[in-house]
């Protein structure tokens, strides 16, 4: 059964995420150099089925772009002429990084632990995917 796959994009890092084949469960997937992104989705499709890409679109509190909105919106034209038959799917990531180290905290990881930054993006993606299978059954 084909997977769904989610990505926190930020300028240097990537988080990704992905479900179990049954998309009960979100999970992540590591954090990769964002100019690796394209290569890396290519040779992870070509080994797994994905059958959509969920990919979180900064946004202020009130709704309006951030400074990296415009960031993500470039990715999603790069995502979508490298694969144009993969269904892509915005969707909102306020408060993401938030909710991940607030995680890295209750789960009683050490402070120096915390100050991976990638591992952030890592459990964003994986916030980001959790949420989208709770609201989409």
């Amino acid at each position: 059964m084909p997977r769904i796959l989610a990505i926190d994009y930020g300028k240097k890092r990537t988080g990704l995420a992905v479900t179990d084949p049954l998309k009960i469960i979100a999970s992540g997937l590591g954090t990769i150099p964002s100019h690796d992104l394209i290569p890396y989705l290519k040779k992870y499709f070509a080994a797994e089925q994905v059958e959509m890409i969920l990919i979180g679109l900064p946004r202020n509190l009130d709704g309006s772009a951030t400074d990296a909105t415009a960031l993500v919106e470039e990715c999603i034209r790069i995502l979508t002429k490298n694969f144009p038959d993969m269904p892509l799917k915005k969707v909102d990531e306020r408060f993401t990084s938030k909710m991940a180290f607030q995680s890295m905290i209750d789960s009683g990881m050490k402070k120096k632990d915390r100050q991976n930054k990638g591992l952030v993006d890592e459990i964003s993606a994986t916030i980001i995917l959790q949420e989208y299978l709770q609201h989409n059954p």
